[in-house]
């Protein structure tokens, strides 16, 4: 039943108080499956409910399908295709899939192995001689910045000037225009525009110079579907990039937090390096990079949990809270990389199921099978870190670390 007593505990969430330890209010909020908002919004907290949302055809992704927009919708001219729906979506994940992974390039991934791998022991190499270590600053940012550079072809010495209209359109993601000043979405709705035309000045140098990146690809590809427009090359690089790294550095500072806090975890991990696969999964779960999927729009009333949520309402979609539900998971708040059928919701599900995920899943395997390798004694130097400002991609903004006899 939906009830309105749940939009303080919303507040509470989304508030940067919170940021360290969601978990024991996610609990609270689970209590009401479908909880309805001030400003008309639902919100979603329970497995079940979630999973069915991402799952109904009758649900949308683009922003442009909800009664009241949220801010900066207006300015996607041309959304990526994460923000669109069936056949649009479709076509557009489907040329991009053909240069990404299978079934056209299936040896993507593991081709990609050798040089994960070698930037990895660099970036551990240069730990040496430090007192202190950062693991986001010295670690886990470089590591897939450089990586979803190589793939799309983006140079990796323009990363100062991308990384700052990166962290502007993350920051602006979660604009509350009740609390949050104007200019957090005005440097948002910039930052795009200037990242557009970045990535559109390096697709005009790729028009008929193909090559193995994939802005090469897609600018001088022709396959069944046609080719890609510039503009939707531009909204799929675009994606590509933020996505390609935003969330592998959460998912790798997570995973070491998490390891750090159990170091009867990081101790089996070194002992038994198989376990990284399935412990990976478990990080997923219990710490994912991605919390919440701030909008789905209902193309026509539905029903959700014996409540109904009007056409063209704003539904947010708590993933974090699903992955801790413990109806669907057995004793949810412990970690436990041994547990079994851990259909996590860590990436998403339905049609709009990372598209990357295979490739930030290795990147992890590799990133923390290296760190709990070669660090020694690693212990936290604050716990808990100081964390991002975001809700939605929500990690340590650093992770400073010690090691040796200290």
């Amino acid at each position: 039943m939906t009830t309105t007593e749940t939009p303080g505990m919303l507040r509470r969430i989304l508030d940067y108080s919170s940021r360290a330890d969601p978990y024991p209010l996610y609990t609270e909020l689970r209590r009401t499956p479908v909880s309805l908002q001030d400003d008309g919004s639902y919100v979603i907290s329970t497995y079940g409910e979630i999973t069915d949302i991402l799952h109904n055809p009758h649900l949308s992704s683009d922003r442009r399908n909800l009664s009241c927009p949220t801010a900066g919708a207006a300015d996607e001219t041309t959304p990526p295709f994460i923000n669109l729906d069936p056949p649009e979506h479709d076509r557009l994940r489907r040329m991009a899939m053909r240069h990404f992974g299978p079934p056209h390039t299936p040896g993507l991934v593991t081709g990609l192995e050798p040089d994960l791998a070698a930037i990895v022991s660099g970036l551990i190499d240069d730990f040496a001689g430090k007192e202190q270590i950062d693991i986001v600053d010295d670690f886990a940012y470089p590591f897939p910045v450089t990586v979803i550079c190589r793939l799309l072809g983006v140079p990796r010495e323009d990363e100062p000037r991308f990384r700052l209209w990166v962290d502007d359109i993350i920051i602006a993601i979660d604009y509350n225009p009740k609390t949050d000043p104007k200019e957090k979405l005005d440097k948002g709705v910039q930052a795009r525009k200037d990242l557009r035309q970045y990535l559109g000045g390096l697709l005009e140098q790729r028009h008929g110079r193909p090559g193995n990146d994939l802005l090469s690809r897609l600018a001088n590809d022709d396959g069944p579907d046609g080719r890609m427009t510039d503009e939707e090359i531009v909204a799929t690089a675009n994606l590509l990039l933020i996505a390609g790294h935003e969330t592998t550095v959460n998912l790798i500072t997570n995973g070491m937090l998490t390891l750090l806090r159990h170091p009867q975890v990081l101790q089996r991990l070194r002992d038994e390096p198989d376990l990284i696969v399935p412990l990976v999964e478990e990080l997923l779960r219990y710490e994912p990079p991605v919390h919440i999927i701030p909008w789905r729009a209902a193309y026509s009333d539905i029903t959700v949990a014996g409540t109904v949520i009007p056409k063209g309402s704003q539904i947010m979609l708590m993933l974090a809270s699903g992955n801790r539900d413990p109806d669907h998971f057995h004793d949810p708040d412990r970690f436990d990389p041994d547990r079994r059928d851990n259909q996590h919701l860590g990436f998403g599900s339905g049609i709009h199921l990372c598209f990357g995920a295979p490739l930030a899943r290795r990147e992890t395997h590799i990133a923390l099978t290296g760190l709990v390798r070669r660090l020694d004694r690693p212990r936290l130097v604050a716990d808990p870190p100081p964390y991002r400002r975001s809700p939605i991609l929500r990690g340590p903004v650093h992770l400073h670390i010690e090691q040796g006899d200290g």
